[in-house]
């Protein structure tokens, strides 16, 4: 059984930064690529990055990319979202999810999720 815990969510200011963490339970950690995604009151659930099994693979959002990086580590089985230069557009509920295949972008194609983690951005 996979399971997945997110941490690290609250409140931001704009400009600033926050680390989210996603924990995986289970052995096959190593064998599953992770990514975040998030949702907005209202709003659609919206990938934000991935990582590949071995972390070698990484992959962002085009809202995020250029402030945020996304990493793992296959001995703790943590997968971290170090998100900067905050903006209220990136207040949402962000959750991870894992996949046993590669990458992708599309939130039907993983299997398991965690419960999500609510981050705010004041201005």
């Amino acid at each position: 059984q996979v399971q997945l815990a997110e941490s690290g969510g609250g409140m931001g200011q704009a400009g600033g930064s926050l680390r989210l963490s996603c924990a995986v339970s289970g052995q096959l950690f190593s064998s599953m690529s992770i990514a975040w995604f998030r949702q907005a009151y209202g709003k659609e659930r919206e990938y934000v990055a991935a990582t590949g099994r071995s972390g070698g693979i990484t992959d962002y959002s085009d809202s995020v990319k250029d402030r945020t990086t996304i990493s793992r580590d296959n001995s703790k089985r943590t997968v971290d979202l170090q998100m900067n230069s905050l903006k209220p557009e990136d207040t949402a509920v962000y959750y991870c999810a894992a996949r046993f295949q590669g990458v992708s972008r599309h939130s039907s194609d993983f299997e398991f999720w965690g419960q999500g983690t609510q981050v705010f951005v004041s201005s």
